[in-house]
């Protein structure tokens, strides 16, 4: 039996397109997603990025599991520091009360966006990361059952247990989801640096609770899958341009492949940008299965969410639906 397998979902806008675009077509995705055996469909607050529809993350959220019935729809992640945990708390209690059993509640410490759109958002930066920790515990207070005496309460939300997943791009994610024992999200699809040693930390360090008995690790792969390797590699320039605009600080809609990606990056901006995406499975059916297989051994991985930013809607699907195949011919070789 294979891992799990799941989707983090950007909503990108492709240029040339809205963000009205953007967020059907991430329902869309989903959709098809379920069809195609995907456990999960995440989606991630972002804020002032002009590539990116998913900012109103529970909102969009709302929007995708309206139009699915199985899938699990969630967020990967809301960033926490921008928000009072108490509205978090009746935004996702809202969200499982509409769909039970439904929804996950990724949790990043990171702002999501510039330091001066964090302080828009915030008005001051009192809630900080520094408070991660402490506002993780008292969402796990709003959403467990109502204790005698409690003075504010998550409307909806109180004794819907939630499902609480801590991400992370280094050591301190890790930790704290072992800590509090909760699943751990690693963002090994930008950051891969430390994701050998993030994995380890979380399960040497874990503590059963009562939401999580054991350790479970997923680990975020970028995923561009088509009927050819090449066909694949020129899709994958889409996110070469994207990751490298990103450097470049000239961030924008998402970009159409192009034919030669040397002619766009310079020779000093490349391996920046190649280490950046290290954690990236791009090809055809049979190459996919080979990378997800070998991304799985060496992590030990409970479960993969794969994200990919691909120009074309069409051939977004299909790189997922590829995909999905490649994980099921995984299960097939192990029998």
């Amino acid at each position: 039996m294979t891992i799990p397998y799941s989707i983090l979902d950007l909503s990108p806008i492709p240029e040339g397109s809205a963000a009205a675009d953007a967020l059907n077509n991430s329902r869309d995705l989903a959709q098809h997603a379920e069809r195609w055996g995907y456990t999960r469909f995440w989606l991630a607050e972002h804020h002032n990025l002009a590539g990116n529809a998913s900012s109103a993350t529970a909102v969009v959220i709302c929007h995708v599991a309206a139009g699915t019935s199985r899938i699990r729809v969630g967020s990967g992640g809301i960033m926490l520091p921008n928000h009072a945990p108490l509205v978090i708390a009746e935004q996702f209690g809202t969200l499982a009360a509409l769909f039970p059993g439904r929804i996950d509640l990724g949790l990043g410490r990171a702002p999501g966006t510039d330091q001066l759109t964090a302080r828009a958002l915030r008005r001051d930066l009192l809630g900080s990361a520094d408070h991660f920790p402490q506002d993780v515990q008292e969402l796990q207070h709003y959403f467990g059952p109502e204790q005698p005496g409690q003075s504010v309460r998550a409307i909806p939300g109180c004794g819907l247990e939630v499902p609480i997943w801590i991400l992370g791009s280094s050591l301190y994610g890790a930790q704290l989801a072992a800590h509090f024992g909760l699943p751990y999200a690693f963002a090994s699809h930008f950051a891969p640096d430390y994701l050998m040693e993030a994995m380890h930390a979380y399960r040497d360090l874990f503590k059963p609770s009562a939401q999580q008995a054991t350790p479970h690790a997923m680990v975020a792969v970028n995923v561009v899958a088509a009927d050819t390797d090449e066909q694949a590699r020129y899709l994958f320039t889409t996110l070469l341009q994207h990751v490298t605009r990103m450097h470049r600080n000239t961030r924008g809609t998402l970009p159409p492949p192009i034919d030669d990606i040397d002619t766009f990056w310079s020779p000093r901006e490349k391996p920046g940008v190649m280490a950046q995406v290290a954690c990236s499975v791009v090809g055809s059916r049979e190459t996919v299965r080979e990378g997800l297989a070998a991304l799985i051994k060496k992590t030990g991985a409970s479960e993969l969410i794969l994200t990919g930013q691909i120009w074309d809607h069409r051939a977004r699907l299909r790189s997922f639906e590829i995909a999905a195949e490649a994980i099921a011919g995984l299960e097939a070789s192990e029998s």
